[in-house]
């Protein structure tokens, strides 16, 4: 074997895509992407955020781009990433962060809840993948970030469905991960636990919840949005050239309870 060399947590010249990026989850990786040397592609539903987190970016001497997009629109999803490749040549990293979570008793449950969750959270996802998926099989290298939940492992009470869709994309992961490997694609997952997001402000409303999910963690306190990235940068980076099909748990212990 030759000289060890470590190589770090670098992502100089690495091109990221991150979905649902303009708030939450998706703006705080968005940013440490930037922060860490990616030039960063925002994808969302709503323009306005997406060019205020560009605006960040571009302070850090970043190239970044902005789409207009909903992840259900697949063909829309296609296009963009071929006007990705078209401006960079390449992608490097895709995170796969874009998601809804429509509290609704089982007993409540709705044909139009199910299809907003599961065409957002898992077909979305897995097509984004797909797209992306096939440009990263052509350049033999890739990293692909799907960004699950507690729920992908533990049942929560009220968001059943949401559940439902978080624990298919940890199938999902380990299906991709399975298969494309032999690409050089990476393909993990980050599991958060209750984080304080704009997604979960309904949540936060009930009185209940709040102290029921916040005894669950050991740290007796919701997570915030930027104690997410680290996970995301390594993943993102060659310190993780080995790691596939995993998910990182950055959910203070809640599913180790």
């Amino acid at each position: 074997m030759g000289e060890f060399q470590y190589k770090g947590f670098d992502l100089t010249d690495r091109v990221a895509i991150v979905t649902g990026s303009g708030t939450g989850i998706g703006k705080a990786i968005a940013l440490g992407m930037a922060q860490a040397g990616a030039d960063v592609v925002l994808m969302g539903r709503r323009i306005k955020p997406l060019k205020e987190v560009a605006k960040q970016i571009k302070t850090m001497g970043r190239k970044v781009i902005c789409f207009s997009i909903d992840v259900r629109n697949l063909p829309k999803v296609r296009s963009c990433v071929n006007a990705v490749v078209r401006e960079f040549g390449k992608i490097d990293i895709l995170v796969n962060n874009a998601a809804v979570a429509i509290h609704e008793d089982l007993e409540d449950a709705t044909e139009k809840t199910w299809n907003e969750t599961i065409d957002i959270n898992l077909k979305g996802t897995f097509f984004c993948a797909h797209a992306v998926g096939k440009v990263m099989i052509q350049q033999r290298k890739g990293k692909i970030i799907n960004i699950l939940s507690n729920c992908s492992f533990v049942a929560e009470a009220g968001i059943g469905i949401y559940c439902a869709s978080k624990g298919g994309l940890l199938m999902i992961t380990r299906c991709l991960a399975t298969e494309w490997g032999k690409y050089g694609i990476n393909v993990n997952g980050i599991g958060p636990a209750f984080i304080l997001t704009p997604m979960n402000e309904p949540l936060l409303k009930d009185k209940h919840f709040v102290k029921w999910s916040s005894n669950r963690i050991p740290f007796h306190r919701m997570g915030k949005p930027d104690e997410m990235v680290g996970a995301a940068i390594y993943l993102a980076s060659d310190a993780a050239s080995f790691v596939n099909g995993a998910v990182v748990m950055v959910d203070g212990g809640f599913t180790a309870c």
